[in-house]
């Protein structure tokens, strides 16, 4: 249903409110045996309007695969100054959300690695949820996923009972560990930023069969980047969405 080259249109039949800033907005395709047609690791272009109506163009993941047919959902955080979160903001259910795509540079095949490292802050869980879905959901990938998981507060923790059911569902496979600037009372997981020691404790060491995916704000893909090189980690072993 997608074209790297032109926009094409998509309504959107549901919007669900998860939080007060994040909603789960669902698109229909063509038909009901439809599929998005994304790669494991791409994304999709999004244009939209901001307040003043000057256009804006936005990559986004959606959280769906192409095991999911006749829609695609996307899980937007929608922040006060947002340009396109301003967009997303004021659709409503039959409304018309403009996309093109495949884009992006990671290509995921089944097996390619022994496992993968994850460091995602916030609404950067998205591309990793996408290819942790469609590993665990492989029965013949046997690839394991070490996910390391930052936010600010509880709240802003995205998809998360989704991931805890893979925790739950895929033991052996799965690993999440949650970082919080302002965790709540008797939170046990991470405080603070994510650093290096957390990343030598909850992610696999370097190897040549392993690697290590990052996606959030430029200051931490900034941090990361520097404590994946004092931990040994190789430029052939990172790679940022």
């Amino acid at each position: 249903c997608l074209d790297p080259e032109s926009f094409r249109e998509f309504k959107l039949i549901e919007r669900t409110q998860l939080s007060h800033n994040v909603a789960k907005f669902r698109f229909v395709l063509p038909t009901s045996s439809s599929v998005l047609g994304l790669p494991i690791g791409q994304h999709l272009s999004c244009r939209g309007k901001d307040s003043v109506g000057e256009e804006i163009i936005k990559p986004y993941t959606p959280t769906t695969l192409d095991s999911d047919v006749g829609y695609f959902d996307l899980v937007i955080k929608m922040y006060p100054q947002g340009r396109m979160s301003h967009h997303f903001r004021e659709m409503k259910v039959g409304d018309h959300l403009a996309v093109k795509g495949p884009k992006g540079r990671f290509k995921y095949q089944p097996g390619q690695v022994r496992a993968f490292g994850m460091l995602a802050g916030g609404t950067g869980i998205t591309p990793m949820f996408q290819v942790a879905r469609a590993i665990l959901e492989n029965p013949i990938d046997k690839t394991s996923i070490h996910l390391i998981y930052g936010n600010v507060t509880y709240e802003d923790i995205l998809l998360k009972e989704e991931l805890d059911n893979f925790a739950a569902n895929f033991p052996n496979r799965f690993h999440v560990y949650y970082v919080l600037n302002q965790p709540p009372e008797g939170w046990s997981g991470g405080v603070g930023f994510i650093s290096k020691e957390m990343i030598s404790i909850h992610l696999p060491p370097p190897a040549a069969d392993i690697q290590i995916l990052k996606c959030g704000p430029p200051p931490m893909n900034k941090a990361m980047a520097a404590h994946l090189e004092d931990l040994g980690y190789t430029s052939e072993m990172q790679f940022k969405f």
